[in-house]
């Protein structure tokens, strides 16, 4: 249980579908402060739904694998993808396994996403009734060990009815807000908790032609598909006219220290056919040997499933080819491989 309206209603709809329920807060690291604040709206919450309610200490072991990881990501150019991090590590790693050992049959969470067992035994992800909240994108590293042990009991629910259901039970988060960006910063910039660890070293901010017009503090600080803050570089137009248009990261270069910035939404420098993956995940419906493969690939959250081919390289990496060019990919962010139907069958991170 996290504090939050989701996690709420988790716990009320088990506790009222018969189940034997346990509130459990998660503290992990946060720099301002506000987990305090979470993890009494949880406890009040449970206490008010009838259930026993603990606070197990995750905050070292989220340090040591989630924020390390993000903060080593962006020092190596690349752009990590916490949120992933913390599933696999903490979420339905750790807490998972602590909540087995402590004798629980299950783990649920308010998770927006549908789990279906099929009639061969295989357990299937698919995206959420309600697709503005759906966060199948961030759980594509799961196995079948994992969700043997998993409950989404919110996926077929639209997030207006998750609220409605908490005011109708009198929860106290009926109301709260939904939690944004990374989780542990708070109100914290990335730049400003970035720049805590790495350095600020100057170098050009360069135009697709190569043009310099201006300069930046490190291409750390910078991702693919970023709106450069400062968008008032005027470029001239035939006969001496000139026209202002939002600037977006695309491409950086840690060797140069130097980050590319194109004009616009519709720059080709934006877009790319193909790209390759690591430490691929098969969740289910994609045999081993079968590729090539025809899925639907999501490379951002919240980005429109895009048709491609995923193939085998090699021992470790795969090629996803779009049929259609994909803008603002980003090494180190996550690719998730979906069915025509819905069905999530695993995923990836981008080199």
């Amino acid at each position: 249980m996290s504090g939050g309206v989701d996690s709420s209603v988790t716990a009320h709809l088990l506790k009222e579908q018969g189940y034997d329920v346990v509130g459990i807060f998660m503290r992990c690291y946060n720099i301002d402060g506000c987990a305090e604040a979470d993890a009494e709206d949880a406890r009040r919450v449970a206490e008010h739904i009838g259930i026993p309610f603990y606070v197990w200490d995750f905050e070292q072991e989220y340090k040591d694998r989630v924020v390390q990881y993000m903060i080593e990501g962006y020092r190596a150019g690349i752009t990590p993808n916490p949120d992933v991090m913390c599933n696999r590590e903490i979420k339905f790693g750790l807490f998972l396994e602590k909540a087995l050992a402590s004798g629980a049959d299950f783990v649920a969470t308010g998770h927006y996403v549908k789990l279906e067992k099929s009639l061969e035994g295989v357990f299937k992800l698919f995206e959420a009734t309600d697709p503005n909240k759906d966060q199948s994108y961030f759980l594509w590293t799961l196995g079948q060990k994992q969700l043997a042990h998993c409950l989404f009991p919110i996926g077929s629910i639209k997030k207006p009815e998750v609220r409605e259901i908490a005011r109708r039970a009198g929860l106290l988060t009926a109301e709260k807000k939904d939690s944004q960006g990374i989780c542990f910063l708070g109100k914290f910039s990335l730049d400003d908790f970035l720049k805590q660890y790495i350095p600020e070293h100057r170098g050009a901010l360069l135009t697709t032609s190569g043009e310099k017009i201006g300069e930046h503090s490190g291409v750390e600080f910078y991702t693919i598909g970023q709106r450069h803050i400062d968008a008032d570089f005027v470029f001239p137009k035939t006969g001496g006219a000139v026209e202002r248009k939002p600037l977006y990261v695309a491409s950086k270069d840690p060797g140069t220290n130097t980050v590319m910035l194109a004009e616009g939404q519709d720059d080709p420098a934006l877009y790319r056919s193909e790209i390759e993956l690591t430490q691929i995940n098969i969740i289910s419906g994609i045999p081993e040997d079968a590729t090539p493969v025809s899925v639907c690939a999501r490379v951002r959250y919240r980005q429109p499933l895009s048709g491609a081919t995923l193939s085998k390289l090699n021992e470790g990496k795969y090629k996803l080819v779009f049929s259609t060019p994909q803008k603002f990919v980003a090494e180190g962010q996550s690719v998730v491989f979906y069915s025509a139907k819905g069905e999530m069958l695993g995923g990836g991170i981008i080199l």
